[in-house]
């Protein structure tokens, strides 16, 4: 079910996203019946836009806000290509939640995931609102420190890697670079980083098969990363970070792209590689505007 405002008639040109919220526990995933969901412009002192209430399923009726122009994505431009909106969930016992910057994209559903917890287990970091980060095209981030394709690392006699490729269920993403202590380490479900990063470095609004390609790559890079036990073996305790310079983005709370998600639910099996050599391919790529990559994959080519 689609909440459609009814806007004047000189605003018929406007462009539209659409966007659900799914509110559940943190600890088991639980859906929480009857929370209560305000949704307004990011910004100071926006007036309520939408309020809503989740089924018992823990999902709101997908309600539809304005978006710059779909063009806005297609090409690299000083437009932000996005709208961003703010989401607040309160619900009994639990801590309130509110995630800023929310990112909807003109045609495009997005999905914002609310993960609640009880009042007393709330810690001072907790109660602070998630602000999501500006997406990887849009702002400037560290470009990659160039890596080879093939780790040769592999080969020296105390270096550990798995016996094989494998999918891993959960990876560890460290929240800064490496040398960074004071970033945090988040446990994440494989297939939700995945489609985390997607959301982060690609338009959601590009072809479908720009969008797999894209996906491709970054599950062979994240792939290198867990075979090889790149990190560990360094004397880590993360699978992989989330600095742009050494890895992909990848933006705690953030939304995703329903056709995004779809994509990665059915290749995330996936990945590059080269006969004769059981690693994945460590498939660097940048955007190919601001930053210069002859030899790597490119987003925007």
């Amino acid at each position: 079910m689609i909440n459609k405002k009814v806007y004047p008639a000189e605003m018929s040109t406007q462009t539209f996203g659409k966007l659900t919220i799914n509110v559940a526990t943190q600890v088991g995933l639980k859906p929480i019946e009857g929370a209560q969901v305000i949704v307004r412009k990011t910004g100071v002192d926006t007036p309520v836009i939408e309020q809503l209430a989740t089924d018992g399923s823990g999902q709101t009726v997908t309600v539809e806000l304005e978006t710059p122009p779909f063009e806005a994505s297609q090409e690299p431009s000083d437009q932000k290509p996005y709208g961003e909106y703010t989401v607040q969930v309160a619900a009994p016992q639990l801590n309130p939640v509110q995630v800023d910057a929310v990112q909807l994209l003109a045609d495009q559903t997005a999905i914002q995931a609310i993960r609640m917890i009880p009042l007393a287990e709330i810690s001072s970091q907790q109660a602070q609102p998630i602000v999501i980060d500006p997406h990887t095209l849009y702002a400037e981030y560290p470009p990659k420190i160039p890596e080879d394709e093939i780790k040769t690392e592999v080969d020296e006699p105390d270096w550990v890697v798995l016996p094989f490729v494998q999918v891993p269920e959960t990876i560890v993403v460290h929240d800064g670079v490496p040398n960074d202590t004071s970033a945090p380490n988040y446990f994440v479900n494989f297939k939700e980083y995945i489609k985390n990063v997607a959301s982060s470095e690609i338009y959601s609004t590009w072809p479908e098969n720009t969008i797999i390609a894209n996906i491709l790559a970054v599950l062979s890079f994240t792939l290198n990363r867990v075979y090889t036990e790149w990190y560990r073996n360094k004397g880590y305790r993360f699978t992989i970070t989330s600095s742009t310079a050494f890895d992909h983005k990848f933006i705690y709370g953030r939304n995703i792209y329903r056709n995004i998600s779809e994509i990665v639910d059915t290749v995330f099996i996936n990945y590059c590689s080269r006969p004769g050599i059981r690693q994945p391919l460590f498939t660097q790529y940048c955007d190919g505007q601001r930053v210069s990559c002859p030899t790597w994959m490119s987003v925007l080519q």
